[in-house]
């Protein structure tokens, strides 16, 4: 069977005109083509349920309401389809059953697919064995003014696929089936969280200095108290407060805003986990998180193994435990301890040949040498450990060391999947290093700590000894769906706007939109 070919965008341009002529049609019949409430008993999963099972009665009237998908025409009797958000039952309509002046006006010639519509009638089953609605009667709930995407062509362009992700959620169930496992690990990381005694919070997004992170904000202006503000970057420093003020486990799922780049693994407004759990360490923090991952993963996945563009990941715990000195030192043969100067590690870079930036600090160049050469070979779960103070100015010293950090990183798909560390919680030494990263916002660094008086006045009253945690959920659903892009599992991403070439290809590209014809 030869596939339709593809419209011309006066095809689609005819199509909405008709369409438009059905809507006035019905209009002057005094039919509401968007009326304000209907009386649905059953959705599809629901009707279908109920019918195999016995449980409704083969008489029983139902009702029934849904997208119609698909039609097929044939004299005085029709079939076809709709669809809710629970799955696709067919329909079966008879002229003599809904009259010759419905079914040969309304049904035929004024609905179009794509229309939302409600149908009254019984459930039966065909000849050939498909649960079916025998309809007795029909209204319409909601005229569709444009053509849906079709089957023969779906949907595939990203471009338009993430601009209008309402026609990617009609055209391609696959990817409502991304999202409904997002919504599946966001419920068990919070069923985690709640079973383990946590306490969920919510915290500012508009924070009068921000800090928690590594990174720019997003800078706006509150007209009423004439005051910059900044939309959050991090929950640390006020999750941290709750410590202070006597709750023992926190925890927080919302939203971070960083002004960074896009790329396949980056978005300025992301989901974001974080907990802080008084009398632990990041010892403990690692074994609390292999626990919770794990727990998510099989909630979701079914099994602790989880296929990821072609590797089988493994979250069963525990997970490698690598100090990051020595993964950096075998990837790449610079041992960062021997460079206590950003300017004798950045020459031993260029001796290797790595770009190394004249204004980068220390860290900035450590961090360089982990995305570079070792980030991208971490497929299966693992912890990195140890981190330089220069990169971690919130986390308590390693005992011994000046220079080392409690802190871990966890990479799962060549990727960083979450962050943690034993928390600062002296007051003087916390004092201290935000006015050294003061000190590197003033020579250029953007992404610098500013100096967060408050905070350090709550640390002031004594907070106990604490491991805290961050992970991006996107991540880890792009891991557990098979994505490689962030964009595929945020139903909304950040785009660069659309320029007048890419709305001229966007218009050549109108055969990915094909309508649905009828069956």
């Amino acid at each position: 069977m030869s596939q339709p070919s593809a419209p011309t965008d006066q095809d689609l341009l005819d199509q909405e005109i008709a369409r438009r002529q059905k809507l006035e049609r019905l209009r002057a019949a005094g039919i509401d083509p968007y009326p304000p409430r209907v009386n649905r008993t059953h959705t599809v999963a629901e009707v279908v349920a109920a019918y195999e099972s016995g449980e409704l009665e083969p008489e029983a009237g139902v009702q029934l309401a849904g997208r119609m998908t698909a039609r097929r025409v044939m004299g005085k009797l029709s079939f076809g389809h709709i669809e809710d958000a629970t799955g696709r039952v067919q329909i079966m309509v008879r002229r003599d059953e809904l009259g010759s002046e419905r079914y040969n006006g309304f049904f035929k010639k004024d609905l179009d697919l794509g229309d939302i519509i409600a149908v009254s009638g019984t459930m039966t089953t065909t000849r050939t064995g498909e649960i079916t609605c025998q309809v007795s009667a029909i209204d319409l709930l909601a005229k569709a003014l444009k053509p849906m995407p079709d089957k023969w062509h779906g949907l595939r362009d990203p471009e338009i696929r993430q601009r209008q992700r309402y026609l990617d959620l009609l055209a391609n169930p696959d990817v409502r089936d991304v999202f409904r496992t997002r919504a599946a690990v966001v419920s068990a990381l919070r069923r985690y969280l709640d079973d383990e005694g946590f306490l969920e919070v919510e915290t500012p997004i508009l924070q009068p200095i921000y800090g928690g992170a590594a990174a720019e904000p997003f800078v706006t202006h509150h007209n009423y108290l004439h005051q910059d503000l900044y939309l959050r970057i991090s929950f640390e420093l006020y999750l941290k407060r709750l410590l202070v003020g006597g709750y023992d486990k926190v925890y927080e799922i919302g939203r971070d805003f960083r002004n960074e780049g896009i790329s396949h693994k980056h978005n300025p407004e992301f989901t974001q986990l974080e907990f802080y759990e008084a009398y632990t360490d990041y010892a403990g923090v690692m074994a609390r998180t292999e626990a919770m991952v794990a727990y998510a993963v099989e909630r979701v996945a079914g099994g602790l193994q989880v296929e990821w563009r072609g590797h089988t990941l493994d979250f069963t715990p525990p997970w490698p435990r690598i100090p990051l000195r020595q993964a950096i030192l075998d990837a790449s043969g610079i041992d960062y301890d021997l460079y206590p100067e950003a300017e004798s590690l950045r020459a031993a870079m260029r001796q290797k040949g790595v770009d190394a930036p004249d204004d980068a600090a220390r860290g900035k160049l450590i961090d360089k040498l982990l995305s570079q050469f070792v980030e991208p070979n971490l497929i299966q779960p693992t912890f990195l450990i140890d981190y330089p103070v220069d990169v971690s100015p919130l986390a308590k010293r390693k005992p011994g060391t000046e220079d080392t950090v409690e802190r871990f990183e966890g990479f799962v798909g060549g990727m960083e999947l979450c962050n943690a560390f034993s928390e600062l919680n002296d007051p003087i030494d916390q004092l201290e290093r935000f006015l050294d990263q003061g000190r590197d916002f003033a020579a250029g660094d953007k992404e610098a700590h500013p100096v967060d008086e408050d905070y350090v006045n709550a640390l002031s009253y004594g907070m106990p000894p604490a491991g805290g945690f961050g992970m991006g959920i996107d991540r880890l659903v792009m891991l557990l769906t098979d994505q490689e892009n962030i964009r595929e599992v945020i139903l909304f991403p950040h785009l660069r706007p659309e320029t007048r070439d890419q709305r001229s290809e966007t218009r050549d590209q109108k055969s990915e939109i094909r309508p649905t014809s009828d069956l």
